[in-house]
């Protein structure tokens, strides 16, 4: 998948530096190949303007990403998505990729529990908010009334608005409680969907992000949270497309080029430069797309006065447990689940390229407990949890097991932290931000990623276009 990309597309090339020729403009520069910096080069590279994308590993996904195992292609960790992200089903449509997904026609989600007791929650055909109500009334992990707080708890949710202030210093647990919602309702309904969306546990989430995906996933339109899962690795999904679409469409990407920090722009129209291994690189302007941590180091302080502060984001981790059966042992596609060390599971045999047995991966987010635990007690815990909420597991010969880890894979999304996300704008003209951990309106999700690229990409081409082509032939002329 990656390899035969990295060769022409690797290392800085003999010419000028970005190809720029006699009075040519110089390409914009996106730092960073994660979903945030693929969006704003591929949206600047349609627009006409010439972009090179640099990314310090030997492939692009960022965050999403895949790797050979014994003839299986592994995802780094499971991804989904809903129907109401519409900008990251915009990327996969640039991408090619929306044939590659399989994205529900209703919201439906078995719950499972270790004791074999089932739930199932499936929105009906009426319209929202009222769709998701007759799941709630018979949604058997909950005593009748638990299903009646249930129904108060969402309607006491959507009265909520995500953007006001005050619901960021406010944390998600204590308000369920203050609004009738017992813990046998949290565990069993409202951390099944706060937990893997925000990666943190939901009595230490903030509320604003938290009512902002309940509100518009749940409580909003019937099919918003109708579930995406791609059918094919992410690395192919993402990286490998977005690598074509870019080069497709005039872009350029340098693999394995770290950029070591941006630098002022000397007088003139053009924007801040960025150094590449030692040497001075010039841009029309930049866009920075990397995480928090490296975003601080690369962004100068006069440009972003308020870097020292991004540190306080912190991060959240998650695991994925990857396990293969000699045989199949479940005929659900994903299933959530109460009660147990395994919040998610789901079935990546095909994706994965297995043609004998079933790969299955468990995902566990707000995983701060889990990170450090060696793969052998990881063992111990999950394979006799998996057989007591997959009977058909216990008949079933391990084939492979092994752990994937993401320490940093979102930033922790605790009361108060909203108010450290910055927005695309920097203080220095030609300089933008984009990763979802800026204020995008959403949680730090793929959504929240390429809503970010977007954001950043309409900046820059406002930016530029105050520049007059006279301007840029005057600058760029020998």
């Amino acid at each position: 998948m990656n390899g035969p990309m990295n060769g022409p597309m690797n290392g800085m090339g003999n010419g000028p530096l970005n190809g720029m020729g006699s009075g040519a403009v110089p390409p914009v520069a996106v730092v960073g190949g994660g979903l945030a910096g693929i969006t704003a080069a591929l949206a600047l590279a349609e627009a006409g303007w010439p972009v090179t994308l640099y990314e310090a590993r030997p492939r692009l996904g960022g965050a999403t990403h895949s790797f050979a195992r014994g003839g299986l292609t592994a995802d780094n960790g499971q991804h989904v998505f809903l129907r109401c992200c519409t900008a990251y089903r915009g990327l996969l449509d640039r991408l090619g990729g929306t044939g590659r997904v399989r994205l529900q026609e209703r919201f439906d989600v078995s719950v499972l529990t270790p004791h074999g007791r089932r739930g199932r929650l499936r929105r009906s055909a009426l319209p929202g908010p009222l769709h998701l109500l007759p799941a709630l009334a018979g949604y058997r992990l909950l005593s009748p009334a638990d299903r009646l707080r249930a129904v108060r708890g969402a309607l006491a949710l959507r009265g909520l608005d995500p953007a006001e202030p005050a619901l960021d210093r406010v944390a998600l647990g204590g308000w369920l409680a203050a609004n009738g919602q017992r813990e046998s309702v949290r565990r069993a309904l409202w951390d099944l969907f706060a937990v893997a969306a925000l990666n943190i546990p939901s009595e230490e989430a903030a509320l604003g992000p938290a009512a902002m995906v309940f509100r518009t996933a749940l409580l909003g339109r019937a099919d918003a949270a109708d579930i995406g899962v791609p059918s094919v690795p992410l690395g192919d999904l993402h990286g490998g497309a977005a690598l074509s679409a870019i080069a497709r469409l005039g872009g350029e990407v340098r693999l394995a080029a770290k950029v070591d920090g941006v630098l002022p722009s000397p007088p003139g129209p053009n924007g801040p430069s960025i150094l590449v291994g030692g040497r001075h690189v010039e841009a029309a302007a930049v866009v920075v797309a990397t995480p928090h941590g490296q975003a601080a180091r690369l962004v100068p302080a006069e440009a972003a006065p308020e870097r020292d502060a991004w540190a306080r984001l912190g991060a959240s981790p998650i695991v994925n447990v990857h396990v293969v059966y000699d045989r199949p042992v479940t005929r659900l596609p994903f299933a959530a689940v109460v009660g147990s060390p395994v919040q998610w599971i789901f079935d990546r045999t095909a994706a994965g390229g297995l043609t004998r047995g079933q790969y299955l991966t468990v995902s566990v987010s707000a995983a701060r407990h889990w990170i450090d635990v060696p793969t052998a007690v990881m063992r111990e815990v999950f394979l006799p949890e998996l057989e007591r909420l997959l009977p058909a597991a216990r008949e079933a010969r391990v084939v492979d097991l092994f752990i994937t880890r993401e320490r940093r894979a979102t930033f922790r999304q605790v009361p108060g932290s909203g108010g450290l996300r910055p927005g695309a704008a920097t203080r220095w003209p030609g300089l933008f931000l984009a990763g979802a951990w800026t204020d995008t309106g959403w949680p730090d999700t793929m959504e929240g990623a390429v809503r970010s690229g977007l954001q950043a990409a309409r900046l820059v081409r406002r930016h530029l276009g105050r520049i007059s082509a006279r301007e840029w032939a005057r600058e760029w002329a020998p």
